[in-house]
């Protein structure tokens, strides 16, 4: 586990304190167990675990640099990435963590009591549900979600959540600058801009990594997102 805090600190400048290191020790040692029982995860192995789940998480914070954390939100979060390792390095992040399968949100919710996480949701629902709700809508700094959609899609999901002012992440793989060109008018509809596309390189992955920031420079229209299923089957700019 030490080359997760080496790697940690050689690649994104984060230290990774004792007691941090120790949940993410808890946190691999209880996906390991859970994933035997429930298959939340293809990487079961603990040195992909730490590379592919943890370290990928925690490149978020190239993105966030400079920008308010306050509140956060990770959608489709399945056993909480990259919503819970971030909250690991960032306790002063309230972090809601949305998840539609039973078993991973309950995972999620079973992490945060085992490491003692405050200011933690977990929420059992649909994006598109979660963004329709008064108290929910445009009331986050950063909405982010990783491996969950195309981006045409992704964006419908994550801008109506987001403040006037704050950002959307989303990450991708090697088709992320591709993803981008498509969701351009997605993303103007939607109150958006593209913002910036940074590389990320993680060590022993040979496969492209991107972090697509988007700002959000005017409120949604009302109507989006549309009902559940909607995005995904008529995504915005692609009819």
């Amino acid at each position: 586990m030490r080359e997760l805090v080496d790697n940690a600190w050689n690649l994104f400048g984060i230290r990774i304190n004792d007691d941090q290191l120790a949940a993410f020790e808890i946190y691999e040692q209880q996906l390991i167990e859970w994933n035997n029982r429930f298959n939340l995860t293809a990487i079961d192995h603990p040195k992909q675990i730490r590379v592919k789940h943890f370290l990928d998480s925690l490149s978020c914070t190239l993105a966030f640099r400079n920008t308010p954390t306050d509140r956060v939100i990770d959608v489709g979060t399945g056993a909480g990435f990259p919503g819970l390792p971030l909250k690991i390095i960032c306790p002063a992040i309230n972090m809601t963590l949305v998840e539609s399968v039973g078993k991973k949100a309950a995972f999620c919710e079973h992490i945060t009591q085992k490491i003692n996480l405050q200011q933690v949701d977990v929420l059992q629902e649909r994006a598109e549900t979660i963004a329709s709700q008064m108290e929910m809508r445009e009331k986050y700094d950063w909405a982010i979600a990783r491996a969950v959609a195309s981006m045409p899609i992704l964006v419908e999901y994550l801008l109506p959540l987001v403040r006037v002012g704050g950002h959307a992440l989303a990450m991708k793989g090697e088709s992320g600058p591709a993803e981008v060109q498509t969701a351009e008018h997605a993303v103007q509809v939607l109150g958006g801009q593209i913002q910036q596309l940074i590389p990320v390189t993680l060590p022993g992955v040979e496969d492209e990594r991107y972090l697509v920031i988007i700002e959000k420079i005017a409120a949604t229209p009302e109507r989006y997102p549309r009902r559940v299923g909607i995005p995904a089957k008529r995504p915005l700019g692609t009819d």
